[in-house]
């Protein structure tokens, strides 16, 4: 369904009636136009913190794209941000600063204590004004959990505090604020991060936080199609986000596997078949289904490198109100099946080496919600299940997931008006996602050079004032 107040607001009238009347005015969000689109243009301003670590990196990241790149100078506490490269000008950040920045990106790895987060006001103070609409904040620091002393991991553990703050100063205008947490040493991991969230692929995700640990660093690939030669299979795929995913992967280059239900199979069909994919219908709770899949993987393609849990349903009823068969059926659908199918998958080797799954949680397994307490459940204990087989899965294999927030689709269409635009509205950005910005950050987690980005819980929910 079309936003018509964020059409509205964006007209000369709209403006202005929404200004008098203190009305949100939501940007429209500048999402990935071609897949050739490079990831970051215009200036950006790079700084870096007293021994900082991760600053050369990113100034090679950056290097590598048409943007001009430029370096905070004129405090001492920003010293280290010529570190960026020769490539980075100098910008005296105590003169005046002119012109507009695309992304503000600070390395605050080397903060030792509290006193050292005066670089962050140095750096921020006199430039988030002048972040351009749609720009992006990105502050890349390391890992609280792996400082030795408190102070330290006091100074680290405040950056979280400060990017979710920043997001939501600076999402009026359309634009997101995230943080990157790295393990020791873990600066090679870096780039398809930077990339992802300085980009337009990451419109509707803001004030995020991501750890990112060791692992070897990924083979140079194709920027256009990072996923060729990889097989996914993308579960509920026949349509909304499950159908965005599958669209998106294939750009990337992958092959794939549709799986939905067989009385949505002449759907399932439009889909792979635009996309040069397969389908397959498959109820996902039959007790047969996991075998069936894997039979299915293995005579098709031997293999599969991505599995994404996209499938979900709800059966809304309050808990005194509630049939259990509402209860049984929205935990086998949302978390039992996948686990199942990964232990079908992994059982019989057919998850290859290096393989990514992404499973699907909600807001509502954050912040949990009224009338859901079965959806609820499900989809924290998807966040559960994330976290704990991220420390088991071995031969490179990752997992991580997506808790989407509000989703324009059939589902949210549906919803009585009210409720529609609160949900609408109650985020930094004052508006909801599309189906393509969950599938965006799936891509993301699936790339070969996101090796060291495992265990996450990424919301794509544009900020939402509900949940962390």
């Amino acid at each position: 369904m079309s936003d018509i107040y964020l059409k509205l607001v964006n007209t000369p009238v709209g403006k202005t009636a929404a200004q008098s009347l203190g009305l949100p005015s939501p940007a429209p969000l500048k999402r990935l136009k071609r897949v050739d689109q490079p990831f970051i243009e215009g200036d950006v301003l790079i700084g870096a913190g007293p021994g900082a670590k991760a600053v050369a990196t990113v100034g090679a990241i950056i290097g590598a794209s048409p943007a001009t790149m430029l370096h905070a100078s004129g405090q001492t506490t920003l010293a280290d941000s010529a570190l960026a490269g020769n490539k980075a000008k100098a910008l005296d950040l105590t003169s005046d600063v002119n012109g507009k920045f695309s992304a503000l990106v600070f390395d605050a790895t080397g903060l030792k204590g509290p006193q050292d987060l005066r670089a962050l006001y140095d750096f921020f103070h006199p430039t988030i004004r002048k972040l351009a609409a749609n720009g992006r904040v990105l502050v890349i620091g390391q890992d609280p959990h792996t400082c030795r002393k408190a102070p330290q991991a006091a100074a680290q553990q405040a950056l979280e505090g400060f990017v979710r703050s920043v997001g939501k100063e600076v999402g009026k205008k359309g634009s997101t604020a995230n943080l990157i947490w790295i393990a020791p040493n873990a600066e090679n991991q870096l780039d398809s991060s930077v990339r992802f969230f300085l980009s337009a692929r990451s419109a509707y995700v803001s004030g995020q936080v991501v750890r990112i640990g060791k692992a070897d660093k990924a083979k140079a690939g194709n920027p256009v199609a990072p996923l060729a030669g990889k097989v996914a299979l993308v579960t509920g795929a026949s349509r909304g986000i499950g159908a965005s995913i599958a669209e998106t992967l294939a750009r990337d280059g992958a092959t794939v596997i549709g799986l939905d239900i067989p009385p949505a199979m002449e759907e399932l069909h439009k889909v792979t078949d635009a996309i040069k994919g397969k389908a397959l219908a498959c109820d996902i709770t039959d007790e047969k289904a996991p075998k069936l899949i894997a039979d299915f993987i293995a005579k098709e393609t031997s293999g599969v490198d991505l599995v994404i849990h996209n499938a979900g349903i709800t059966r809304d009823k309050t808990l005194g109100n509630m049939p259990e068969h509402f209860w049984d059926m929205t935990i086998a659908v949302n978390l039992t099946a996948e686990e199942l199918i990964d232990e079908e998958l992994m059982s019989r080797e057919l998850l290859r080496n290096n393989g990514r799954i992404v499973c699907i949680s909600s807001i509502s397994g954050i912040a949990g919600n009224f009338g859901q307490t079965n959806y609820s459940c499900a989809k924290s204990g998807v966040i559960g299940y994330v976290e704990a087989m991220a420390k088991q899965l071995k031969n490179g294999v990752t997992i991580n997931a997506i808790a989407p927030g509000f989703i324009e689709t059939q589902m949210t269409a549906a919803m009585p008006f009210t409720i529609r635009e609160a949900g609408r509205r109650m985020n930094s950005l004052s508006q909801g996602g599309q189906p393509v910005d969950v599938a965006e950050a799936i891509a993301w987690y699936c790339s070969p050079a996101s090796a060291g980005v495992n265990g996450n819980v990424v919301r794509v929910c544009g900020q939402s004032l509900i949940g962390k």
